[in-house]
């Protein structure tokens, strides 16, 4: 779908990528869970469209999976769950 110059899939997808990497550098800086869920969240547009590759650009689809470990370690350290002793 060509509207004038601009192609909007691929606006649509470029701009998910920057949000989805500008809020996961700053999720992981300030330790912010909800910034690593708007991470995910917008990542998923483009984990689905690289999962459907032959080559091993494919490994990109598993970007989503690795902000969720992410959350889920950084909610056990906010918790003081993951601490021993």
């Amino acid at each position: 779908m060509k509207i004038g110059t601009v192609n909007w899939i691929v606006f649509l997808l470029q701009l998910s990528m920057g949000v989805a990497i500008v809020t996961l550098f700053y999720g992981i800086l300030a330790k912010s869970r909800i910034h690593l869920l708007i991470s995910f969240f917008t990542s998923l547009p483009i984990a689905y469209y690289f999962f459907g590759a032959n080559n091993g650009w494919k490994l990109v689809a598993l970007a989503p999976a690795a902000i969720i470990v992410a959350i889920f370690v950084l909610g056990r350290k906010l918790s003081g769950t993951g601490r021993e002793g």
